[in-house]
């Protein structure tokens, strides 16, 4: 809203509802297991489908990479640090997780997380931990349930609460979610008035990443409840997707990097090409041709795991999350 304001200073913005969403208050079930695309995302949906609302705003990370018939994401603004970051137990401080004793607890929620971190200290344990940033690190320091959790280093920044940031995990240690980092405002497709005003808040370069990432996750039919993970690099008009799958104990895995070329110029795309969803975002100051590329670049890298086994390590892994 603070940069809508700067952008339209004519215009007036309320912060209509903050509102909780199933996500939110199921907090006794590992996400993997609620089985909910939409987990964070349905109850907001429904308040713009009323147009109680015209724009709602989330981590791009909790939406579906398709999206309900009538909705698009109309700004993927510019991404935060997309990295894991550790948040130690106070008794723990100044240490790394690979000085912690031998069956230190961490906790985590996610299984991309949980999964490759099994692989790189196998001399840690991970448990399942809910709640929003609040819960979980009361829950942290309160107790001594857990030496430390993983969170994702975005949200502690965007609460102000970087200096609990203990060690931030680097690609070597951890690739992170597709989408992290990064907050979407959705929108209703057919408003263009909303549209156009939310379209001046994308940033070129994240929109490029994320559509790679996403269209890597939607041809591998990723989700919640499977170890998916990504690391993206813009550089020098050079897109750079690395992408894995995990087997849930992180034992199995596959990894590839690729790249492509998306220095475009932006052409002035008037007419019925307007409004192209790609892998649910819609970007038109973004230049097609470049979005094309990312997209393209996110289909092959899937393709090119999936050639070599990928579908068998997540089918596996859906399997045992659901028989637990």
């Amino acid at each position: 809203v603070m940069m809508l304001r700067e952008l339209y200073p004519d215009l007036c913005f309320e912060i209509a509802v903050a509102m909780s969403t199933t996500g939110d208050k199921i907090l006794d079930t590992a996400l993997s297991k609620i089985g909910e695309k939409s987990l964070f995302t349905k109850e907001l949906e429904n308040a713009l489908e009323r147009n109680e609302v015209d724009l709602v705003v989330h981590s791009l990370k909790d939406l579906p990479t398709c999206l309900p018939p009538g909705f698009t994401i109309g700004a993927v603004c510019k991404r935060e640090n997309p990295l894991d970051a550790v948040v130690f137990h106070p008794k723990n401080c100044g240490k790394t997780l690979s000085l912690l004793p031998e069956k230190s607890v961490i906790g985590t929620s996610s299984l991309r997380r949980a999964a490759q971190l099994k692989k790189k200290f196998p001399h840690l344990e991970f448990k399942d931990i809910r709640g929003n940033l609040n819960t979980r690190l009361k829950k942290l320091d309160e107790k001594e349930d857990f030496s430390a959790i993983i969170l994702a280093a975005a949200g502690l920044k965007r609460m102000g609460w970087e200096n609990r940031i203990g060690q931030l995990l680097g690609p070597e240690d951890c690739l992170y979610a597709v989408g992290q980092g990064a907050l979407a405002v959705e929108v209703r497709a057919k408003d263009q008035e909303i549209l156009n005003m939310v379209s001046a808040l994308h940033d070129a370069d994240t929109v490029l990443c994320c559509i790679a990432e996403r269209a890597f996750m939607k041809r591998l039919e990723g989700g919640c409840s499977v170890p998916v993970a990504v690391n993206t690099l813009l550089k020098d008009g050079q897109l750079y997707l690395t992408g894995a799958v995990y087997s849930l104990d992180g034992s199995d895995s596959l990894k590839e990097t690729m790249q492509t070329g998306v220095n475009y110029p932006c052409l002035n795309e008037d007419g019925p090409n307007d409004d192209v969803q790609r892998v649910g975002i819609t970007a038109k100051n973004v230049p097609g041709q470049a979005q094309e590329a990312a997209e393209n670049l996110g289909v092959e890298l899937a393709s090119l795991l999936l050639s070599k086994g990928a579908k068998h390590i997540l089918s596996v892994a859906r399997q045992l999350n659901d028989a637990h």
